[in-house]
């Protein structure tokens, strides 16, 4: 009786997309901001984008709390910052506008991580909103806030959230990913501006690009899907623009692979080779013989870039000249095309992480909290627990997953580009976009780094799987998988502008 009596009073309060978002709202506040904090431990990456933007460690303890405790104050450098970027990244800007918050309403010699996380939060909400209303547009009550509560089980867990509380890109990608769904799909229903949609769209999309080098793929695949939204309005002014903005994708995605440090190219270099190629070869030494490295290199096998005790210098001109410069992503490439069982066994490796939201490494507690070391909360974490127990951990899942998404989209795409319907085609191009994009953090992930942190290189993978998935149960509910339901009635109502 209770429950009847919630669901027939929200709608005069709130529609399912508020619903979502104040659900969402709520319960990361909860985690991130009342006692004890919740967070994400630094496995080492920190320094990569602290100190660049004018932030340093201050905790003379922050050395013994590597991954096991998360750390929320750190000092403002006061006069000179000789540090330089050590990558390009668009999560410098959002740090900087943390920064500045922090400063007017707290203190400008010590940052306190929290004003960042309420600035990842509100924008999160705001995706979460667009998004759950992209879903839910001219669905019925019922079924639309079954969806929102959905939503909220899955994009309200703290396996996403903790990260807001941290210096990994994760952030920037889980609020950008979200921004850039959401306009694609609210392009599609026709609702909002389209121009608003579009810029929306495009702007997260750079965003997510250039949050980190391994998404440097991302781009390219964007600016050639993002082919249909070209199409959606016939005015030329909106046509030439999109396919302006498209070229620019394509180009911020070969920029930002053009733009990672050597430093980093010979980290996961070092990487692709020790904990990949040779990790599952039956005979290391004729494996790097293959690619014209001396064989005496097969001592490296399984070795970490980082180890300390390492038995050749990682950094050294010899191995720049005898090993980083034997191979690269097309030959790591090819030498899997030809060995397709140890192609196998690593693709099926990425399986079993792919479905792991946090890291299990990385603790979410302060160290003052009482907490074990590298002990990780369960608060509002249902879904990611879930999803780590009960996931096949087989790639033949995700081909299978993948099968079945598309096979379900495709007679309605069809049906659209029969007729030369653009806009109600749309659908389909992103959900196939979403998922190259996850695709490409799996792939990108083995070549370019074999299985090192390979569950958080994946995090985009797990991401568009579960957006994918969650638009997929929404429209089953709503009783439109096979049709092209409003946008179809709006064809005819809608002045195309």
């Amino acid at each position: 009786m209770m429950f009847s009596s919630v669901m027939r009073m929200l709608p005069r309060y709130l529609s399912p997309a508020a619903f979502a978002a104040a659900g969402v709202l709520l319960i990361t506040a909860a985690a991130l901001f009342l006692q004890p904090y919740i967070g994400m431990a630094d496995n080492g990456d920190f320094f990569r984008i602290l100190y660049s933007n004018g932030l340093y460690f201050n905790d003379p303890n922050y050395n013994s709390q590597y991954l096991g405790f998360f750390v929320k104050n750190y000092g403002i450098f006061q006069y000179y910052n000789e540090n330089g970027a050590t990558l390009f990244s668009s999560q410098s800007l959002f740090i900087k506008v943390a920064i500045l918050l922090n400063q007017i309403f707290h203190d400008s010699q010590n940052f306190d991580i929290r004003y960042q996380a309420w600035m990842y939060l509100i924008l999160y909400v705001v995706a979460v909103y667009l998004l759950v209303e992209a879903f839910t547009w001219k669905m019925s009550k019922k079924a639309g806030y079954l969806v929102a509560a959905i939503a909220i089980f899955i994009l309200g867990d703290t396996g996403y959230t903790a990260y807001f509380n941290s210096f990994y890109s994760e952030s920037i990608v889980l609020i950008m990913t979200v921004f850039m769904f959401a306009s694609g799909l609210l392009l599609y229903r026709k609702r909002y501006n389209d121009y608003v949609m579009l810029s929306l769209f495009i702007v997260s999309a750079i965003a997510l690009t250039t949050s980190k080098q391994q998404n440097a793929p991302v781009g390219i695949i964007i600016a050639v899907l993002g082919f249909f939204l070209i199409y959606i309005r016939k005015k030329r002014t909106y046509r030439i623009v999109t396919f302006l903005s498209l070229i620019i994708m394509l180009g911020v995605g070969v920029g930002t692979y053009v733009l990672i440090p050597k430093e980093f190219v010979n980290i996961n270099k070092y990487h692709a080779m020790t904990r990949g190629v040779l990790l599952d070869s039956t005979n290391p030494e004729k494996t790097l013989e293959s690619f014209g490295i001396d064989k005496q290199y097969a001592m490296l096998n399984g070795s970490l870039y980082y180890d300390p005790y390492a038995s050749v210098d990682v950094d050294s001109e010899l191995l720049e000249k005898s090993f980083y410069s034997k191979y690269g992503f097309g030959s790591i490439f090819t030498y899997y095309a030809a060995h397709p069982d140890q192609a196998g066994k690593m693709l099926n490796q990425a399986a079993r992480d792919g479905f792991t939201i946090r890291p299990k490494a990385m603790g979410n507690y302060e160290q003052s909290s009482g907490k074990p070391f590298g002990a990780q909360t369960v608060f509002f974490s249902g879904y990611s627990l879930l999803k780590d127990a009960l996931s096949p951990k087989t790639f033949g899942f995700i081909i299978l997953w993948m099968l079945i998404v598309v096979g379900l989209y495709m007679p309605s795409f069809v049906s659209a580009m029969r007729t030369w319907r653009w806009r109600v085609a749309l659908r389909l191009p992103l959900i196939l976009m979403m998922i190259l994009m996850g695709l490409s953090g799996i792939f990108v992930s083995i070549i370019g780094a074999g299985d090192a942190d390979l569950s958080k290189h994946e995090f985009l993978f797990t991401l568009t799987f579960d957006l994918v998935s969650l638009l997929t149960i929404g429209d089953l509910l709503g009783k439109r998988l096979w049709s092209n339901e409003a946008v179809e009635a709006d064809e005819q109502v809608k002045d195309d502008r």
